[in-house]
């Protein structure tokens, strides 16, 4: 295993978690054969300074406040984390709807009353839906979001 390809995967390291997949991409150019960059990724891991499951549980900390169990999960799996780690990751955070709830009162404010116009309805549950929050956590949002606050 070339010293310079596992310093350099150090370095990288050093600035933020990444994925296997990730750093395999950015090794891949330096590496002199798929198994010396294999060797070497699980090497890492083994050490434990390569792990999907921390880099899933950072970004989910660093992201979950602003977006929906959708858009995160897609977020990573585009980065190659398994489904497992996922949906482990998601269970262990804070639940969707009041993340929604948190989001959409950032935006929108506490209001006296309900809305009633579908099309301002519509609006707010687009804006939601873009976020990545399921159909499902937005009906219940705009359904029953004043009931709670009286």
């Amino acid at each position: 295993m070339s010293q310079t390809l596992r310093e350099r995967a150090l370095r990288i390291l050093a600035r933020r978690d990444h994925t296997r997949v990730e750093l395999r991409g950015k090794l891949a150019g330096d590496a002199g054969s798929r198994q010396e960059l294999d060797t070497l990724l699980d090497d890492l891991i083994g050490q434990g300074l390569l792990s999907d499951e921390r880099y899933a549980t950072a970004r989910l900390h660093a992201r979950a406040p602003r977006f929906g169990d959708a858009r995160l999960a897609c977020e990573l799996r585009a980065k190659g984390v398994d489904d497992d780690v996922i949906n482990q990751a998601l269970a262990s955070g804070e639940d969707e709807f009041s993340r929604a709830r948190q989001v959409w009162q950032r935006k929108y404010g506490f209001s006296a009353k309900p809305v009633t116009d579908p099309t301002e309805i519509a609006r707010q549950a687009r804006f939601l839906a873009g976020r990545g929050f399921s159909s499902a956590t937005i009906r219940r949002l705009l359904r029953g979001a004043f009931e709670d606050d009286r």
